[in-house]
């Protein structure tokens, strides 16, 4: 019983370090969303030579996606004129870190670790990418664009779709790993004593990010989810490199992204991502490891105690409602079922949506279109592509526009009926 209570007490301390900023990288990652043209990315990566891959890797670093997310708007990037280099270095380099990654990085193992870690996502991207520009035999075919023009148009509906982008699908995308982060972050904080990996053999030096590197690969972790599990580990004696490690190949690595990079890019680029993700892993851990040492640096990393109590309280507490309603969202979608509308009033829509990988593109596509004023219903099928959509007075530029928005793409003009 005192262990449950310990590793409650700690997991309510880590989820208080954890809300504000994690709600103030949500609000920037909405910013962008809402204020950069449509077409901007493809419009800076549309190029084949090295300047499309260091825009790309540049872009990636604050860009909130996920290792699943970032698989179709790296796709996209590649349709519309994109080399194989610069969707690599995008791949790489966005889902290790992003603006709500990069604060709570800060919060939790401090700005020198939080800095680090966006250079070592810039730094992989860069290199992934120009290798398989190096090894690519053809360019690949451009595709015409939609004009470069702002999302949205008219203050309120920025604001509108700012929070619920923010606080609706991009924390709706990763609400199950921040609740897992934070009660793992809050068990290994409870029962592993201060400096138990500082007696341990396998953990120190190289071995130890190997370790982290073999775990990391082949599981899915969010990039702002996992730091307080790395956080937790660092406190118990890790070494800062092999939590880098861990922080690097694992949101950027999983057995499902590597398949949908397998069969969108080829076994070539695959051996190339997967070789510059561990690789450069291990060496910029090295890296940190040896600049902590010749700067003197402890290398154990504390939490920060920055801002006021009743600050961080109150965004503990918006977070918590967040989270729930989230939670009761998904528990409501699987319990129970939709009631159908009026035959008289409702329409049908059919849409092929493209460069959908895996459970989690099939989610993303059916909370994008479910957006959309009058819809009442989408259902998505991975395996065909098509996607049902039920509503009234339905729009067909507003649901392709949605499907865009989320980085898909359709693959034929649809009619309603």
């Amino acid at each position: 019983m005192n262990h449950v209570i310990s590793c409650l007490k700690e997991s309510w301390f880590v989820l208080t370090e954890l809300a504000p900023w994690l709600l103030l990288g949500l609000m920037v990652a909405g910013l962008l969303h809402v204020l950069l043209p449509r077409n901007f990315l493809r419009h800076w990566l549309g190029r084949h030579r090295f300047g499309g891959v260091f825009w790309a890797a540049l872009f990636g670093v604050p860009m909130p996606l996920c290792s699943c997310g970032v698989i179709p708007a790296s796709i996209g990037l590649k349709k519309e004129g994109a080399s194989d280099g610069a969707a690599v270095a995008f791949l790489i380099s966005t889902p290790q870190t992003g603006v709500d990654s990069i604060l709570v990085s800060a919060t939790f193992l401090g700005w020198p670790f939080a800095l680090f870690k966006v250079g070592s996502a810039f730094v992989t991207g860069l290199i992934g990418g120009s290798l398989t520009n190096i090894a690519a035999r053809e360019k690949p075919e451009s595709e015409p664009s939609a004009a470069d023009e702002p999302p949205f148009q008219g203050m309120r509906a920025r604001i509108r779709e700012l929070f619920r982008f923010a606080f609706g699908r991009l924390l709706g995308d990763i609400y199950r790993w921040v609740i897992i982060g934070v009660l793992a972050s809050g068990i290994l904080s409870a029962l592993l004593p201060d400096n138990y990996f500082a007696d341990v053999a396998w953990a120190k030096g190289f071995a130890g990010m190997l370790v982290m590197l073999a775990i990391a690969l082949p599981l899915y972790v969010c990039a702002t989810s996992s730091v307080p599990i790395a956080a937790s580990l660092v406190h118990a004696g890790l070494p800062p490199g092999a939590a880098l490690v861990f922080l690097m190949a694992g949101p950027a690595t999983n057995v499902a992204t590597l398949g949908a990079i397998f069969r969108s890019f080829g076994r070539r680029v695959t051996i190339i991502y997967v070789l510059t993700v561990a690789v450069s892993s291990l060496i910029l851990g090295s890296v940190f490891n040896f600049v902590l040492a010749v700067d003197g640096g402890e290398t154990t990393m504390h939490f920060s105690h920055v801002l006021p109590h009743w600050l961080t309280l109150t965004a503990t507490g918006i977070l918590l409602c967040l989270l729930a309603g989230h939670v009761y969202a998904g528990l409501a979608a699987k319990l129970t079922k939709e009631k159908p509308a009026a035959p008289s009033t409702l329409q049908s829509l059919a849409v092929t949506v493209q460069n959908m990988t895996c459970q989690h593109c099939v989610n993303t596509v059916a909370k994008a279109i479910e957006s959309v004023p009058g819809i009442s219903s989408a259902t998505v099928d991975l395996k065909s592509g098509h996607a049902t959509v039920r509503g009234e007075n339905i729009r067909v530029e507003q649901v392709i526009a949605a499907i865009h928005q989320a980085g898909y793409g359709v693959a034929d003009i649809p009619n309603t009926g």
